[in-house]
């Protein structure tokens, strides 16, 4: 009887000590502060299931959060769902590096010569006050429905931002940088390889980032618009079929993949300019 008295307190006390080991651990999770940011993505998980469960809202406007889970399943098996995400990221990549690259050349030009400026201003300007949607029409007319047609419309809503950003990187570069450039007789090459493109860099990613994020916006709408592939289509179809679970999964997605896209070039910011601080 003692010995049954003793094992008990004994498996007692282990349980007891388990418990308070999960729950330290769980303090210790929830006191970081790396983990802050999941604190709301939790609580909007919770009011949806219980939205869902007690039937606030028709599940045809809102279903289960386990049913967007398994539509998830099911696109990623039965339906290629892992092709289409391909197919929008190698064309956002595409427009990206495109409108990307000409506006920092250009902007360069621009920055280092007020003739190139003056040249390009007008009509820049003009075009860049329309919006990316008007071009859509004519650029199918030339190009068609392809991929062609998506990454030029991309790679216009990339540049404005980058040019416009590298441009104000230069007129902002400490006059005393290029005073110094001149007395140390610096070569055109030299003053844009040693002290220009060092003191816009951080414009330059900013503009990266934000132009990322936008060409990956507007893949979507371009994907929906025209196309048989890719996560724009499918949010579109989705939606014509009324098929809820489909549409969120598809939401879920964009959302997921752009934060990566910007938390990646976040990291490479970081990376290329060691010397400056968040």
């Amino acid at each position: 009887m003692m010995s049954q008295e003793i094992s008990l307190s004994v498996h007692t006390l282990h349980n007891t000590q388990v418990s308070n080991a999960i729950i330290s651990r769980v303090q210790l999770f929830f006191s970081r502060k790396l983990y802050i940011g999941l604190y709301l993505p939790l609580i909007i998980l919770a009011l949806w299931q219980t939205a869902s469960t007690y039937e606030w809202i028709d599940r045809v406007f809102l279903p289960k959060p386990l049913e967007v889970v398994t539509a998830f399943w099911y696109m990623l098996w039965q339906q290629e769902l892992l092709s289409d995400i391909l197919i929008s990221l190698e064309v956002v990549a595409q427009g990206f590096l495109y409108g990307a690259i000409v506006a920092i050349l250009l902007g360069i030009a621009a920055g280092l010569s007020k003739r190139v400026e003056l040249f390009f201003a007008p009509t820049l300007n003009t075009l860049r006050h329309i919006p990316t949607i008007a071009w859509f029409p004519l650029i199918v007319v030339w190009l068609g429905l392809g991929a062609p047609a998506k990454i030029l419309i991309l790679a216009k809503s990339v540049f404005f931002p980058v040019f416009l950003n590298t441009l104000q990187g230069i007129r902002s570069v400490d006059k005393s940088y290029l005073e110094l450039a001149s007395v140390l007789k610096l070569s055109k090459w030299q003053l844009v390889r040693k002290v220009i493109f060092p003191a816009i860099l951080p414009s330059i990613a900013v503009s990266l980032r934000y132009s990322a994020g936008l060409a990956w916006a507007l893949v979507v709408i371009a994907e929906g618009l025209s196309g048989l592939y890719g996560l724009g289509f499918l949010i579109f179809r989705a939606q014509q079929l009324f098929m809820t679970e489909q549409l969120l999964v598809c939401m879920v997605l964009i959302g997921a993949i752009g934060y990566a896209i910007d938390r990646s070039l976040y990291f490479a910011q970081r990376k290329l300019m060691k010397w400056k601080t968040d």
